[in-house]
């Protein structure tokens, strides 16, 4: 695709070129028309020292090289055009670039003759300008999830951003208001993990940006209240060949899946741990984990690696024939980190034939205690980044030095984290005093916007 010419045809004045980085952090510049010829070829620079990529201020600029076929028109701004990059350095592709990790990992399943299909289910907070409260003092029910009453009362924002989806075709087909007071949901077709990431990325520019519109705030903070459910990104997967057909299904068996979804499956399992430092990336995304009961009943994350039928109690989750729901992701990740890890981890799975055990068949809130042998998740996110250090499968899947990089930042961030006051915050409606479980205001200024 010429995007000089798209820009002519479709009245494009400018183009914002955009990349994530290993926090998940959207960064662009915003280039005029008369400049995206230049920019397609040479690529916008960037300091990579000046964003989470560890790197030095006397490194070379890094070129970030619009993809074509990510060009995304902005339903609200339709004279500008939404690009996402890849980082190049020197000549060569940035290995610790999110979104060239996630394409040497398709690269790789490719070479299998293999395609991974996927779609993400992001929850979101609407909340007042200042973080301190849901936007909707009514929305007060014990047991809100569906509420219709509550779902529209935000009729003109989830309009907003369900049309814009609808425009750009990406197939939304639900919207609801989840489990918690301020909570919803908006899920559109799955496709290619690529695609599916990096509308990922836009979806959560875009519901952010119509409701500061709306004159409100929306967060996908992991755990932003105590005693509501916190904010999941629940992914479900399925492999396909070149030829269309559904590599993880199989009807004669029990789950409908094949030999090749539950290797990929075991794969998964496998890793989860080391998987958790890039699925549930900030300090608050372990008060998501094991929460304590929420006030409707349950906190709906997992606590525990296990997988089940068409049970929301476990990591993983079998909804139907030929694909499964990995439920460990929440509103922090990445979304490229979380497409190239569940390819690695997958992909190890396929090659070492990894057995995922047998489904277990209880409700893992109640009876999870009684399940003998089955590993229980990081508690937080040092233990997390303790076992991505150790991950063979990660490390050979995207070299020791990235891994190593994406250790080191962390870390810096907790160091942050530990030196801040960690004074509680008084979240409208949270009553909860135990000091492991409050919310500070250090995770406020710094995982609201995530």
């Amino acid at each position: 695709m010429d995007l000089q010419k798209e820009a002519k045809k479709r009245k494009i004045k400018y183009f914002l070129i955009s990349y994530v980085d290993f926090f998940g952090v959207l960064r662009s510049k915003l280039v005029p028309a008369g400049s995206i010829k230049e920019m397609q070829k040479e690529g916008a620079g960037f300091a990579g020292f000046s964003t989470y990529l560890d790197m030095s201020p006397s490194d070379p600029d890094m070129a970030a090289i619009p993809d074509p076929k990510s060009l995304i028109q902005l339903p609200w701004q339709t004279d500008v055009g939404w690009l996402a990059a890849d980082l190049w350095m020197n000549g060569k592709p940035v290995a610790s670039s999110p979104r060239v990790m996630l394409r040497n990992q398709i690269n790789r399943l490719a070479k299998k003759n293999m395609n991974l299909k996927s779609g993400v289910e992001c929850e979101y907070f609407l909340i007042t300008p200042d973080g301190n409260s849901i936007a909707d003092q009514n929305d007060i029910a014990d047991k809100p999830c569906y509420d219709q009453s509550a779902l529209m009362r935000q009729y003109d924002l989830i309009r907003a951003i369900c049309d814009s989806m609808i425009m750009l075709g990406w197939g939304p087909y639900q919207n609801d208001h989840e489990d918690a007071n301020g909570q919803f949901e908006m899920n559109w077709d799955f496709s290619d993990c690529l695609q599916t990431a990096d509308r990922h990325v836009f979806f959560k520019f875009m519901v952010r940006t119509l409701a500061e519109k709306k004159g409100l705030r929306a967060t996908f903070m992991p755990k932003p209240f105590l005693n509501k459910t916190g904010n999941g990104c629940h992914a479900h997967l399925s492999i396909w060949d070149n030829k269309g057909k559904n590599l993880f299904a199989d009807k004669s068996d029990n789950l409908g899946l094949s030999k090749t979804a539950y290797n990929f499956m075991g794969g998964i399992i496998n890793s989860a741990e080391a998987l958790t430092a890039w699925f549930n990336p900030t300090i608050n995304s372990y008060k998501r984990i094991n929460a304590p009961v929420t006030a409707s009943g349950a906190t709906w994350a997992p606590n525990t690696i296990t997988y089940s039928g068409n049970n929301r109690t476990h990591m993983i989750r079998v909804p139907g024939s030929g694909r499964f729901e990995l439920r460990l992701m929440d509103g922090a990740t990445n979304p490229y980190l979380l497409q190239a890890g569940i390819l690695a981890a997958g992909i190890d799975g396929i090659e070492k034939k990894r057995n995922p055990g047998k489904p277990i068949n209880v409700n893992m809130y109640k009876d999870g205690h009684k399940v003998k042998g089955a590993k229980k998740l990081p508690l937080t996110l040092e233990k997390s980044l303790s076992h991505l250090n150790k991950s063979k499968v990660l490390k050979d899947a995207f070299s020791k030095e990235t891994i190593n990089s994406y250790i080191k930042l962390k870390n810096i961030e907790i160091k942050k984290y530990n030196s801040s006051s960690n004074k509680k915050i008084g979240f409208k409606g949270s009553k909860q005093s135990i000091k492991k479980n409050i919310i500070t205001q250090w995770e406020k200024d710094n995982t609201l916007d995530c």
